[in-house]
């Protein structure tokens, strides 16, 4: 479905702002979501709302265009990040979570991480700390694999129980992230000095 760029702003009453991430895309809501017809749909929207493709128009078009693509890029990278979906969706449900404030109480899952970082902050003293961090890198996308299949799980329904579940799945999804971030740029260190 193409829109195609109307005078007198009909465009822009074609495209509701008030619609949520998945509607803007036309995708269903849900937690799995189509990557190619995300990219697709979000190409399509940007050629069509285009600022430059307004700057002739008038001041009230142009306005809203800088809205609308900046919306859409919003909606893009939210829905494409299985992280930021996850909070969008809860958020869509009634369920607010504060990243800064909330932290899993999981035990078993927080040893296994403190277990992970203190892996990595030795991964200089080991024989090949590229394959170190490399292998380090590869349990950790795993883990966040098994996270992300996990919380799929939870919006089938989207019962109470499940949207709880899916909160603490999500704060630790958002914990493993932040591991990833770090195991990184440590990977990309020893690169550096590999070559």
């Amino acid at each position: 479905m193409s829109y195609g760029c109307h005078s007198g702003g009909r465009f822009f009453d074609m495209l509701d702002f008030s619609k949520n991430f998945f509607e803007l895309f036309g995708l269903p809501v849900g937690f799995i979501v189509d990557t190619d017809a995300l990219a697709e749909r979000y190409r399509e929207l940007q050629r069509v709302i285009h600022p430059d493709r307004y700057a002739n128009a008038s001041e009230q078009e142009r306005r809203l265009s800088i809205q609308g693509a900046s919306r859409i890029n919003e909606a893009f990278e939210t829905l494409k990040d299985p992280i930021a979906r996850a909070g969008y969706l809860l958020s869509l449900h009634g369920v607010e979570m504060d990243a800064q404030k909330e932290t899993t109480q999981d035990m078993a899952f927080l040893m296994e991480q403190m277990a992970l970082r203190e892996e990595l902050a030795s991964v200089r003293e080991q024989a090949d700390p590229y394959g170190a961090v490399l292998d380090l890198s590869e349990r950790i996308n795993r883990q966040i694999k098994s996270l992300v299949g996990q919380m799929a799980v939870q919006f089938e329904s989207a019962t109470p129980d499940q949207l709880e579940a899916a909160r603490e799945i999500l704060r630790k999804m958002r914990f493993v992230e932040k591991l990833r971030s770090v195991t990184e740029a440590v990977e990309a260190e020893l690169e550096d000095e590999l070559s």
